[in-house]
């Protein structure tokens, strides 16, 4: 894997397709690139973590690292919780959270959170997932809506 900013995004489907290998080579190039024959004989995916530029490979490679090894089973305390992150059930963002104490100063946490009642709590999550996309990220918004239309015209 060759991190670049000429490569594909890098992505949540990247990282998930990934977990299947025992072994990964990165190869990190800094200032201005690597020898492009080191490219074309070794390198067999060329990714991107966005398009902007740093000076070297290393950073985007852990980030990708990172994002690779979380998704395998027993490297977190609990697997589930990666189950519910932004972008593992498809084009969706990650619906907020809170902690204890339930006030702090005038900013209260919502009351179906301290119901207790399961059911409403995860409509209301299902919901704010829905609401975080399309309010801070309308790209990937419009891309479930494509998503969902394509479905429809399939059925």
């Amino acid at each position: 894997i060759y991190p670049s900013p000429q490569g594909k995004l890098w992505s949540h489907a990247n990282a998930i397709n990934n977990t299947d290998f025992d072994n990964l080579i990165f190869i990190c190039g800094h200032y201005k690139d690597i020898d492009q024959r080191v490219i074309d004989k070794y390198v067999t995916n060329e990714y991107s973590i966005g398009d902007y530029v740093v000076t070297n490979g290393e950073i985007p490679a852990m980030i990708m690292i990172d994002s690779i090894v979380r998704l395998i089973p027993g490297v977190l305390n609990n697997f589930d919780s990666v189950k519910t992150d932004s972008f593992y059930s498809g084009i969706e963002l990650d619906a907020p959270y809170y902690t204890r104490p339930p006030k702090i100063e005038n900013l209260t946490v919502p009351e179906v959170l301290m119901s207790g009642d399961h059911e409403k709590i995860n409509k209301w999550r299902k919901n704010e997932k829905r609401l975080s996309t399309k309010n801070k990220r309308p790209d990937l918004w419009s891309k479930r809506i494509n998503k969902l239309e394509s479905l429809e015209n399939e059925l």
